[in-house]
């Protein structure tokens, strides 16, 4: 589980890239930058397959203040691998992205790195399902403290 401290300080940077599989691949969920977008975020979606026609983890480096890994788990690696050559500041893994590969790899490289949590839960404010989701695992005892 992240810390509280951890996810405040990704989320006082605006300057974001939203890392997804590919254009082709239907996004599972909402989507982030739909969500983000509105909370005062700007979002540069990229993509991790190659081959793929839209813009990729390079075209905004040096651009963002850190990078949304929203890729499943089994492509965490190559996402993070990524991150680390594109000397990301700062990666966020979303709940269910996240790969202990993948994770190693970003805290080996010095990369604060958020996992285990999802940035809807945080990103205020926090809205609809998302403002439930988060009672309920405040409740629990699940919420980063």
């Amino acid at each position: 589980m992240a810390t509280k401290a951890a996810v405040d300080e990704f989320l006082t940077h605006k300057k974001l890239a939203l890392l997804r599989l590919s254009s082709a691949v239907k996004v599972m969920g909402g989507r982030l930058d739909d969500e983000l977008v509105p909370k005062g975020y700007e979002i540069s979606v990229v993509y991790l397959a190659e081959g793929d026609p839209g813009p990729h983890l390079d075209s905004v480096k040096g651009k963002v203040e850190g990078l949304i890994i929203a890729t499943p788990k089994s492509e965490c690696l190559l996402a993070a691998q990524q991150a680390v050559a594109a000397k990301m500041p700062r990666v966020w893994i979303q709940r269910g992205c996240e790969s202990r590969e993948g994770i190693e790899l970003l805290e080996k490289n010095h990369i604060p790195v958020v996992c285990d949590e999802c940035v809807m839960m945080y990103a205020e404010p926090v809205k609809s399902v998302h403002s439930f989701h988060r009672w309920i695992w405040r409740k629990l005892g699940k919420l980063a403290a």
